[in-house]
């Protein structure tokens, strides 16, 4: 382990400033400070959790029993969602622009009795496609750069080698450990490839994927609200696509339900 100790700062310098320019050259500003928001979420986990799956099927619960008995009332809550009190009541989903977004454009797609609910659908899995996209954009950037970084090992260790041949007159130890720290380029360019950035850009593009769930779900219940199913139905509908470990049990979002009706009333 000597010979790499000591090696190892030189090798990290030269390997870890050519990746990170590289890094910087191959992306926008809004991309690299993307990636240093979503490098945290690989510690903090997915943004949505299993209360806020709860809460947004209670909100959109209320927002289509509204809509069913006042179509005019609801019309206040989603062209103005910062002040509206329905949303106010899950101060968290109200802080998602896409999530609020989302909701709201769907609905006044509703309220303007499109004749073919399967359009809207096909508009709502292109924007989720296209957001789903961009969101992913970051662990792309990173998993670019562990793909890279052991040809930077490889570079590491040519100019190691290069520094060994010109001491080529230096006795075999000597030239044994001048190549042994030539060679930490390589063990170390493949070692952060797989064994650090790698598994971070894969676990940033698998959060993505948790987070969606969210959104899949909002599109879940708002396209079966266009197709007239009961409110109860709808939201169950969207239950049932909750991911297991997010998903509400049913009886609490039943009485849920329950208790904003007489609110309600």
């Amino acid at each position: 382990m000597t010979i790499i100790l000591k090696a190892l700062p030189f090798e990290m310098v030269m390997i870890g400033g050519a990746a990170l320019g590289a890094f910087v050259l191959g992306n926008d500003l809004a991309t690299i400070k993307g990636c240093g928001r979503d490098i945290v979420k690989v510690f903090k986990g997915p943004k949505w959790q299993a209360a806020d799956y709860r809460d947004l099927l209670c909100l959109l619960f209320q927002l289509i029993w509204l809509a069913r008995q006042n179509p005019v009332a609801v019309e206040e809550h989603i062209e103005s969602p910062e002040t509206s009190s329905i949303f106010g009541a899950y101060p968290k989903i109200q802080k998602d622009h896409d999530a609020i977004e989302l909701i709201c454009d769907t609905m006044r797609a509703a309220s303007m009795n499109y004749d073919d609910p399967h359009q809207v659908e096909e508009v709502i899995d292109k924007r989720l496609d296209a957001r789903r996209d961009h969101a992913l954009h970051t662990s792309h950037a990173v998993q670019v750069v562990a793909d890279a970084l052991p040809a930077l090992g490889i570079v590491a260790a040519v100019l190691g080698i290069i520094k060994t041949m010109g001491a080529i007159d230096e006795p075999p130890e000597v030239l044994g450990k001048m190549i042994g720290g030539a060679l930490t380029g390589t063990f170390l360019g493949v070692f952060l490839a797989y064994g650090f950035v790698g598994p971070i850009a894969g676990r940033m593009g698998a959060i993505v994927a948790e987070d969606d769930h969210f959104f899949q779900l909002i599109r879940e219940v708002l396209i079966a609200n266009m197709h007239a199913h009961p409110a109860n139905i709808c939201i169950e509908v969207g239950r049932q696509n909750a991911p297991h470990q997010f998903r509400p049990d049913f009886s609490d979002l039943e009485s849920a339900m329950r208790e904003l009706k007489k609110a309600a009333a």
